[in-house]
Protein backbone atom coordinates (compact mmCIF):
# COMPACT_ATOMS: atom_id res chain seq x y z
CA UNK A 1 0.00 0.00 0.00
CA UNK A 2 2.78 2.75 1.14
CA UNK A 3 4.79 1.65 -1.96
CA UNK A 4 1.81 2.44 -4.57
CA UNK A 5 1.39 5.57 -2.58
CA UNK A 6 4.74 6.52 -3.05
CA UNK A 7 4.40 5.72 -6.69
CA UNK A 8 1.62 7.92 -7.61
CA UNK A 9 3.07 10.90 -5.44
CA UNK A 10 6.41 10.51 -7.70
CA UNK A 11 4.12 10.30 -10.90
CA UNK A 12 2.49 12.96 -9.99
CA UNK A 13 5.35 15.06 -9.28
CA UNK A 14 6.75 14.40 -12.36
CA UNK A 15 3.17 15.32 -14.26
CA UNK A 16 3.54 18.45 -12.32
CA UNK A 17 7.14 18.78 -13.48
CA UNK A 18 6.76 18.27 -17.07
CA UNK A 19 3.69 20.75 -17.19
CA UNK A 20 5.79 23.14 -15.55
CA UNK A 21 8.35 23.15 -17.92
CA UNK A 22 6.20 23.47 -20.87
CA UNK A 23 4.78 26.43 -19.49
CA UNK A 24 8.28 28.10 -18.64
CA UNK A 25 9.66 26.64 -22.65
CA UNK A 26 6.69 27.59 -24.85
CA UNK A 27 3.66 28.82 -22.53
CA UNK A 28 2.32 26.05 -23.39
CA UNK A 29 0.24 22.87 -21.42
CA UNK A 30 -2.95 20.70 -21.41
CA UNK A 31 -5.96 21.24 -19.00
CA UNK A 32 -7.19 17.99 -18.09
CA UNK A 33 -8.30 18.41 -14.94
CA UNK A 34 -12.16 19.76 -15.54
CA UNK A 35 -15.00 17.28 -14.29
CA UNK A 36 -16.64 16.87 -18.33
CA UNK A 37 -12.59 14.37 -18.92
CA UNK A 38 -11.93 16.82 -21.95
CA UNK A 39 -8.39 17.39 -22.65
CA UNK A 40 -7.98 21.23 -23.38
CA UNK A 41 -4.49 22.23 -24.80
CA UNK A 42 -3.88 25.79 -23.66
CA UNK A 43 -1.37 27.86 -26.14
CA UNK A 44 -0.23 31.74 -25.11
CA UNK A 45 0.59 34.51 -27.77
CA UNK A 46 2.77 37.02 -25.52
CA UNK A 47 4.80 39.70 -26.49
CA UNK A 48 5.90 40.18 -30.20
CA UNK A 49 5.89 37.41 -32.93
CA UNK A 50 9.12 36.75 -33.96
CA UNK A 51 10.01 36.25 -37.54
CA UNK A 52 12.73 34.40 -39.24
CA UNK A 53 15.23 36.57 -37.37
CA UNK A 54 15.69 36.05 -33.74
CA UNK A 55 14.78 39.12 -31.17
CA UNK A 56 16.93 39.94 -28.17
CA UNK A 57 16.96 38.01 -25.52
CA UNK A 58 15.15 40.72 -22.90
CA UNK A 59 12.16 40.84 -25.42
CA UNK A 60 9.20 38.14 -24.74
CA UNK A 61 8.45 36.67 -27.92
CA UNK A 62 5.99 34.07 -29.07
CA UNK A 63 8.47 31.55 -32.18
CA UNK A 64 6.87 30.53 -35.00
CA UNK A 65 9.01 27.54 -34.52
CA UNK A 66 7.82 26.30 -31.75
CA UNK A 67 3.83 27.03 -32.24
CA UNK A 68 3.39 25.36 -35.67
CA UNK A 69 4.46 21.60 -34.65
CA UNK A 70 2.53 21.70 -31.24
CA UNK A 71 -1.02 22.78 -33.64
CA UNK A 72 -0.08 19.78 -35.92
CA UNK A 73 0.76 17.34 -33.32
CA UNK A 74 -2.68 19.18 -31.61
CA UNK A 75 -4.63 17.76 -34.92
CA UNK A 76 -3.34 14.37 -34.89
CA UNK A 77 -3.19 13.57 -31.14
CA UNK A 78 -6.26 11.29 -30.19
CA UNK A 79 -6.60 12.65 -26.90
CA UNK A 80 -6.76 16.61 -27.28
CA UNK A 81 -10.16 17.78 -27.61
CA UNK A 82 -9.94 21.44 -27.88
CA UNK A 83 -7.83 24.27 -28.08
CA UNK A 84 -7.73 27.49 -26.13
CA UNK A 85 -5.50 30.37 -27.11
CA UNK A 86 -4.61 33.40 -24.70
CA UNK A 87 -3.33 36.48 -26.36
CA UNK A 88 -1.37 39.25 -24.82
CA UNK A 89 0.88 40.62 -27.89
CA UNK A 90 1.81 43.92 -28.97
CA UNK A 91 1.93 41.62 -32.74
CA UNK A 92 4.98 41.46 -35.11
CA UNK A 93 6.26 39.31 -38.43
CA UNK A 94 3.14 39.36 -40.59
CA UNK A 95 4.08 35.73 -42.25
CA UNK A 96 4.85 33.85 -38.99
CA UNK A 97 1.66 35.22 -37.43
CA UNK A 98 -0.77 34.69 -40.38
CA UNK A 99 1.20 31.37 -40.29
CA UNK A 100 -0.17 30.83 -37.11
CA UNK A 101 -3.18 31.70 -37.55
CA UNK A 102 -3.95 30.00 -40.56
CA UNK A 103 -2.72 26.70 -39.01
CA UNK A 104 -5.37 27.58 -36.34
CA UNK A 105 -8.32 28.39 -38.74
CA UNK A 106 -7.36 24.68 -40.41
CA UNK A 107 -7.45 22.81 -36.81
CA UNK A 108 -10.58 20.47 -37.31
CA UNK A 109 -10.47 20.63 -32.88
CA UNK A 110 -12.75 23.27 -31.59
CA UNK A 111 -10.84 26.56 -30.90
CA UNK A 112 -11.65 29.29 -28.81
CA UNK A 113 -9.83 32.70 -28.44
CA UNK A 114 -9.65 35.11 -25.33
CA UNK A 115 -7.89 38.24 -25.46
CA UNK A 116 -6.38 39.74 -22.24
CA UNK A 117 -4.09 42.99 -22.41
CA UNK A 118 -4.01 43.36 -26.14
CA UNK A 119 -3.62 42.04 -29.26
CA UNK A 120 -2.55 44.04 -31.86
CA UNK A 121 -1.36 44.32 -35.37
CA UNK A 122 -0.95 41.00 -36.25
CA UNK A 123 -2.58 39.76 -33.15
CA UNK A 124 -5.90 40.81 -34.77
CA UNK A 125 -5.88 37.46 -37.07
CA UNK A 126 -4.33 35.01 -34.46
CA UNK A 127 -7.64 36.27 -32.41
CA UNK A 128 -10.05 35.78 -34.96
CA UNK A 129 -8.48 32.48 -36.35
CA UNK A 130 -10.39 30.28 -33.89
CA UNK A 131 -14.14 28.96 -34.05
CA UNK A 132 -15.28 31.09 -31.38
CA UNK A 133 -13.23 34.54 -29.78
CA UNK A 134 -13.76 36.69 -26.40
CA UNK A 135 -11.84 39.85 -25.39
CA UNK A 136 -11.92 40.73 -21.56
CA UNK A 137 -13.64 44.47 -21.10
CA UNK A 138 -10.26 46.16 -20.46
CA UNK A 139 -8.19 44.36 -23.14
CA UNK A 140 -7.38 46.84 -26.32
CA UNK A 141 -7.03 45.93 -30.32
CA UNK A 142 -4.97 47.95 -32.41
CA UNK A 143 -5.44 48.38 -36.54
CA UNK A 144 -2.88 49.89 -38.46
CA UNK A 145 -1.11 50.16 -41.78
CA UNK A 146 1.92 47.79 -42.23
CA UNK A 147 4.86 48.55 -41.33
CA UNK A 148 8.71 47.83 -42.35
CA UNK A 149 12.24 47.77 -40.93
CA UNK A 150 15.24 48.01 -42.52
CA UNK A 151 15.61 49.60 -46.06
CA UNK A 152 12.83 50.53 -48.19
CA UNK A 153 13.38 51.83 -51.77
CA UNK A 154 11.21 54.93 -52.90
CA UNK A 155 9.95 53.27 -55.88
CA UNK A 156 5.73 52.33 -56.82
CA UNK A 157 6.72 48.89 -56.61
CA UNK A 158 7.60 48.88 -52.90
CA UNK A 159 3.28 50.64 -52.22
CA UNK A 160 2.29 47.40 -54.49
CA UNK A 161 4.19 45.25 -52.33
CA UNK A 162 3.04 46.88 -49.17
CA UNK A 163 -0.64 46.66 -50.14
CA UNK A 164 -0.64 43.36 -51.15
CA UNK A 165 0.80 42.26 -47.54
CA UNK A 166 -1.83 44.72 -46.02
CA UNK A 167 -4.69 42.55 -48.77
CA UNK A 168 -3.68 39.20 -47.32
CA UNK A 169 -4.11 40.60 -43.49
CA UNK A 170 -7.62 42.34 -44.45
CA UNK A 171 -8.65 39.44 -46.34
CA UNK A 172 -8.08 36.75 -43.51
CA UNK A 173 -9.25 38.92 -40.94
CA UNK A 174 -12.77 39.54 -43.11
CA UNK A 175 -12.82 35.64 -43.92
CA UNK A 176 -12.69 34.69 -40.09
CA UNK A 177 -14.83 37.37 -38.47
CA UNK A 178 -18.36 39.73 -39.45
CA UNK A 179 -16.45 42.57 -40.41
CA UNK A 180 -16.61 44.05 -43.81
CA UNK A 181 -13.15 44.70 -45.94
CA UNK A 182 -14.83 48.04 -46.09
CA UNK A 183 -14.95 48.72 -42.13
CA UNK A 184 -11.68 47.58 -41.65
CA UNK A 185 -10.00 49.52 -44.22
CA UNK A 186 -11.57 52.59 -42.77
CA UNK A 187 -10.39 51.73 -39.02
CA UNK A 188 -6.78 50.76 -40.42
CA UNK A 189 -6.47 54.26 -41.89
CA UNK A 190 -8.14 56.17 -39.50
CA UNK A 191 -6.22 59.96 -39.02
CA UNK A 192 -8.00 60.92 -36.04
CA UNK A 193 -7.77 58.35 -33.05
CA UNK A 194 -3.63 57.90 -32.85
CA UNK A 195 -1.72 60.78 -32.24
CA UNK A 196 1.75 59.45 -33.89
CA UNK A 197 0.22 56.48 -35.72
CA UNK A 198 -2.57 56.07 -38.37
CA UNK A 199 -4.98 53.36 -37.52
CA UNK A 200 -7.70 52.90 -34.70
CA UNK A 201 -7.25 51.15 -30.75
CA UNK A 202 -10.43 49.40 -29.87
CA UNK A 203 -11.51 48.67 -26.46
CA UNK A 204 -13.03 45.52 -25.19
CA UNK A 205 -17.20 45.75 -26.15
CA UNK A 206 -15.91 47.93 -29.38
CA UNK A 207 -14.18 44.84 -31.33
CA UNK A 208 -17.34 43.19 -30.42
CA UNK A 209 -19.26 46.02 -31.79
CA UNK A 210 -17.00 45.96 -34.59
CA UNK A 211 -17.88 42.24 -35.38
CA UNK A 212 -14.30 41.64 -35.29
CA UNK A 213 -13.94 39.55 -31.92
CA UNK A 214 -17.53 37.39 -31.28
CA UNK A 215 -18.30 37.97 -27.47
CA UNK A 216 -17.11 39.87 -24.23
CA UNK A 217 -16.43 37.02 -21.46
CA UNK A 218 -12.95 36.27 -19.31
CA UNK A 219 -11.59 32.55 -18.85
CA UNK A 220 -14.83 31.23 -17.59
CA UNK A 221 -16.83 32.00 -20.62
CA UNK A 222 -14.16 30.81 -22.73
CA UNK A 223 -13.32 27.52 -21.26
CA UNK A 224 -17.52 27.00 -20.31
CA UNK A 225 -17.50 27.67 -24.74
CA UNK A 226 -14.91 25.53 -25.28
CA UNK A 227 -16.07 22.47 -23.28
CA UNK A 228 -19.68 22.97 -24.89
CA UNK A 229 -18.37 23.21 -28.52
CA UNK A 230 -16.35 19.85 -27.56
CA UNK A 231 -19.38 18.15 -26.24
CA UNK A 232 -21.39 19.05 -29.57
CA UNK A 233 -18.81 17.72 -31.54
CA UNK A 234 -18.41 14.19 -29.59
CA UNK A 235 -22.25 13.67 -29.75
CA UNK A 236 -22.61 14.82 -33.47
CA UNK A 237 -19.29 12.12 -33.86
CA UNK A 238 -20.99 9.05 -32.27
CA UNK A 239 -24.11 9.91 -34.35
CA UNK A 240 -21.92 9.71 -37.20
CA UNK A 241 -20.36 6.37 -35.68
CA UNK A 242 -24.05 5.18 -34.88
CA UNK A 243 -24.95 5.56 -38.59
CA UNK A 244 -22.26 4.29 -40.06
CA UNK A 245 -22.58 1.15 -37.54
CA UNK A 246 -26.39 0.64 -39.05
CA UNK A 247 -25.46 1.18 -42.47
CA UNK A 248 -22.25 -1.51 -42.24
CA UNK A 249 -25.28 -3.90 -40.81
CA UNK A 250 -27.78 -3.66 -43.10
CA UNK A 251 -25.38 -4.15 -46.06
CA UNK A 252 -24.07 -7.13 -44.33
CA UNK A 253 -27.62 -8.02 -43.85
CA UNK A 254 -28.54 -7.48 -47.44
CA UNK A 255 -25.48 -9.47 -48.96
CA UNK A 256 -26.23 -12.64 -46.67
CA UNK A 257 -30.22 -12.84 -48.36
CA UNK A 258 -28.48 -12.24 -51.32
CA UNK A 259 -25.96 -15.02 -50.63
CA UNK A 260 -29.30 -16.74 -49.17
CA UNK A 261 -31.47 -16.63 -52.27
CA UNK A 262 -28.29 -17.95 -54.21
CA UNK A 263 -28.10 -21.46 -52.18
CA UNK A 264 -32.27 -21.82 -52.68
CA UNK A 265 -31.88 -21.18 -56.47
CA UNK A 266 -28.81 -23.86 -56.86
Amino acid sequence: MGRDKNERKESELKKEEIKGSQVREFGQLTLDNNDKEHKIHLLSVIGEVEGHECLPAHNKTTKYEHVLPQLASIEDSKEIDGLLILLNTVGGDVEAGLAIAEMISSLSKPTVSLVLGGSHSIGVPLAVSSDYSFIVPSATMIIHPVRMNGTVIGVAQTYDYFEKIQDRILGFIVRNSEISEKRLKELMLDTEMLAKDVGSILIGKEAVDEGIIKEVGGIREALEHLNKMITERRNSMNSKNVKQQDCNAHAENKHRKEGDDECYTQ
